[in-house]
């Protein structure tokens, strides 16, 4: 192909067909190496995310156990949200309402735990001796690797496959793999 030239003798202008091949051979090169750590980035920050949500759970618990209900635990996050007589601020945050909610690209469920019922809390609720607070990414591998589970000791533990471990896998001596 021949390449165009300017009025101004000896200057040229313009890519050849090579020239450009070669530049977008370039750009897929450099895509093709950075996307997937731009991937393992993004999933980290969501692991990182969910674990932090699930930290905040975990002391919202602890203090509904303490304050709201005399050792019981909210069954659902719609409980932990709500505030007891005479109080205006509930123990989650608003944006964990929905149960189960979507954060930080993973479903985030609590449950009540097997151990029986609780006490009632200061505004009549049902409570439940303990509960079971699980983590999944929406799209494993894509959105997050592991899945995490909590219950009432606060110790949150992970499956490396994206499955939240059982609540018997989160008691002590369960067997299931802490975080560390």
């Amino acid at each position: 192909m021949k390449r165009r030239q300017s009025r101004t003798a000896g200057t040229e202008t313009g890519l050849t067909l090579i020239e450009l091949i070669i530049v977008v051979g370039v750009i897929g090169l450099v895509s093709a190496i950075t996307v997937p750590s731009v991937l393992q980035a993004r999933i980290t920050a969501n692991e990182t995310a969910v674990l932090g949500s699930m930290r905040a759970v975990n002391s919202a618990q602890a203090a509904y156990a303490g304050a709201a209900s005399p050792g019981g635990y909210a069954m659902s996050f719609g409980v932990l949200v709500q505030a007891c007589p005479g109080s205006h601020q509930g123990f989650i945050s608003p944006d964990l309402a929905v149960d189960p909610a979507q954060k930080s690209g993973y479903t985030v469920a609590l449950a009540p735990g097997t151990l029986g019922p609780g006490p009632a809390d200061c505004n009549g609720q049902a409570t439940s001796i303990g509960y079971y607070l699980t983590a999944v990414p929406l799209t494993t591998g894509l959105t997050g690797h592991r899945g995490f589970a909590s219950t009432s000791p606060g110790v949150i533990y992970f499956h490396s496959n994206g499955t939240a471990p059982t609540e018997a896998e989160t008691l002590p001596n369960g067997g299931g793999t802490p975080i560390q």
